[in-house]
């Protein structure tokens, strides 16, 4: 196990810092993940560590940044230790679906495929069971 994972997962309260996933639904803790990644010059320090299940993991690879649809302007990824989830996200709970509320929210939405189908129709049953953390 990761030896940062006690911390970092702690500080997340167990769910994934992107899509609010609930850790305790999955047979596998989740990933300690770089948010400015390694390759990119990204520091192991408790700053640049997020929780992340491993879907949002997979496709963020990576990425710090993508071209936000709405401004075409070329904008930073969420970063859960300099933004407050709730002032970039929200929670549609009739759909399940995750809404970007700015710029960085949509990107990391698109880039991460926050609201694919399997993560949408599982976020609807989490929510129903009140295991998803709205904020």
């Amino acid at each position: 196990m990761n030896p940062h994972y006690p911390l970092v997962s702690a500080r997340a309260r167990h769910a994934c810092e992107y899509c609010r996933a609930p850790e305790i639904v999955f047979n596998l803790p989740f990933e300690v993940e770089h948010i400015t990644p390694q390759s990119r010059g990204g520091e192991t320090t408790e700053n640049n560590l997020a929780l992340s299940c491993r879907s949002c993991n997979l496709y963020k690879s990576d990425y710090v940044s993508a071209v936000d649809e709405l401004t075409q302007q070329e904008t930073e990824l969420f970063n859960p230790r300099r933004n407050k989830w709730h002032e970039h996200f929200s929670i549609i709970e009739e759909t399940g679906e995750i809404k970007g509320l700015s710029a960085s929210g949509r990107v990391t939405i698109s880039c991460l495929r926050i609201n694919s189908k399997a993560q949408v129709e599982a976020r609807k049953q989490w929510l129903l069971l009140g295991l998803m953390n709205r904020s």
